[in-house]
């Protein structure tokens, strides 16, 4: 027998359905239900590596570890990694298969074979399957080739919940407009409504629920608080339009900030969650930067991974960040370049198989690292672990450590430069002469405790908190079922999947 189906749908993009979906995959898991999440498809350039080397949304991969889980390609068969303003590389099951355009977005439709396969192999694995719909849960102009909303929910017959985001008002109009638009029979399969983000007493909140309840004819579930530094990984760099910089966390442990690290904003960065560990150190400010100006007084300047290194690397010399990491450098700052950050600090960047620009295309780099790079069009995507390989710099006072993560990039590197890592046995990314300067394929490197640490204190850190990444990733999780089991109607949603009461 096929495993119910929990749907979170939203009433808008970014109304917190990732983080609801994480949260409940582990109150579930925390009862001894065997859980997964699921994503029909997700648009985000924040990827993660299954342990067989298939390429899922970050997001998923998040949601597996809350669960329990090691990620599977299973619980995000349609991946669409944005590349330009109107184009996105395709991921089917885990595996890159071609170029999406918007004039011919209509395709997905032809997608649904994956997405139907992949949900009822979940289905088959586990009790329960909690998806995540895209977006807003109906959109006329997109409803006939939905692939990841209300077409989920109706072909697993899936008790559907509706989530709206109060802080950015409007959250009643929201759910009675979207109700108004479903047809018939996807309105019948929404069953509760859940408010999230809210800031205040929620007793005041009773007349406007009242009023929703009776003109929709269904319940409000619960009202979600707002949440500070929730602590986990983020499902796309719409979090980051709000604001550009992560404060440093003396909230935490009475420290003043002594570490100031700036990382490029590039319009298509990728996997930034890279730094999130460096955010939630007290003592460190992480700031997100889009203005030369903004690096001053940064001692690590990032460039991070993005699906589009030549139009970003262009619009970073567009707007002089070029010059101004040079001078930053000349003043003592060390510069750390990941996946396509790590490509930018080369000598040179060609793309004669027009992978991501026009066929021939080429471009000097910043030339900091002693590397040339060629795109090529088979994609790299596969976990490693190895150590720190240099013995120059700052960077070696890491050496020996070890380090893992995975890769994702389709790009070839190659060069003189000494190799900043080890991984599987092999060279990975450079260190320049001088040591200021180092760059690598490895995403996650920073997520590694050891090495993190042994670079912020080399830069000046006075941190002394030893909580591992791990223990404080645990831990948010089980803050958030904690925060979802207090503020949710979790025994009415059981009832309707025919769970087992606790």
């Amino acid at each position: 027998m096929a495993a119910p189906v929990l749907m979170v749908v939203g009433t808008a993009s970014s109304v917190g359905k990732s983080i609801l979906v994480t949260a409940l995959c582990r109150a579930f898991a925390q009862e001894g239900v065997r859980v997964a999440p699921f994503k029909a498809q997700n648009m985000s350039n924040n990827a993660d590596v299954t342990p067989d080397g298939l390429e899922i949304g970050r997001a998923q991969a998040e949601q597996a570890a809350a669960a329990g889980l090691l990620a599977d390609v299973d619980m995000n068969p349609v991946l669409l990694k944005p590349q330009g303003d109107r184009t996105s590389q395709i991921v089917l099951d885990g595996r890159p298969a071609g170029v999406l355009t918007s004039a011919d977005f209509d395709r997905r439709a032809q997608f649904w074979p994956f997405v139907e396969g992949a949900l009822g192999r979940l289905r088959a694995k586990y009790d329960l399957v909690i998806a995540e719909g895209a977006g807003a849960a109906i959109e006329p102009n997109l409803y006939a080739t939905d692939i990841v909303n209300m077409r989920v929910a109706r072909h697993a017959h899936a008790v559907t919940l509706l989530v709206g985001d109060i802080d950015r008002g409007g959250v009643f109009a929201h759910f009675v407009g979207t109700l108004a638009l479903m047809p018939p029979e996807d309105r019948a399969l929404v069953r509760g409504l859940i408010i999230n983000r809210f800031r205040g007493d929620e007793t005041l909140l009773a007349p406007a629920i009242a009023d929703v309840e009776a003109r929709t004819g269904v319940p409000v579930l619960g009202v979600i608080p707002w949440l500070d530094e929730i602590d986990i990984a983020e499902e796309d760099a719409a979090s980051l339009a709000g604001a550009l910089e992560r404060p440093a966390r003396a909230d935490v442990v009475d420290l003043p900030p002594s570490v100031e690290v700036a990382v490029i904003r590039l319009p298509r960065i990728a996997n930034f969650d890279d730094f999130d560990p460096l955010a939630r150190e007290p003592g460190v400010r992480l700031r997100y930067v889009q203005r030369a100006e903004d690096l001053a007084g940064a001692q690590l300047i990032v460039l991070p991974g993005t699906k589009s290194t030549i139009a970003d690397l262009e619009w970073l010399r567009a707007r002089g960040l070029d010059a101004a990491i040079h001078q930053r450098l000349a003043a003592g700052a060390h510069i750390l370049g990941i996946c396509g950050g790590l490509q930018m600090l080369g000598e040179r960047i060609t793309d004669d198989e027009g992978v991501e620009a026009a066929a021939g295309a080429s471009v000097e780099g910043l030339g900091l690292l002693a590397l040339r790079t060629s795109f090529v069009a088979e994609k790299a995507t596969r976990r490693v672990a190895g150590h720190v390989a240099t013995s120059r710099g700052t960077w070696a006072k890491a050496r020996g450590l070890a380090v893992s993560g995975y890769e994702i990039h389709m790009g070839r590197s190659e060069g003189a430069a000494e190799p900043f890592l080890t991984l599987d046995g092999h060279p990975d990314g450079a260190v320049s002469a001088d040591g200021l300067v180092g760059g690598t394929y490895l995403h996650g490197l920073l997520h590694n405790d050891g090495f993190r640490r042994t670079l912020l204190r080399s830069l000046g850190w006075v941190g002394d908190v030893e909580e591992s990444s791990a223990a404080r990733r645990e831990r948010a999780f089980d803050r958030l079922a904690g925060v979802v089991r207090a503020h949710l109607d979790l025994d009415r949603v059981r009832g309707w999947l025919e769970l087992p009461a606790r």
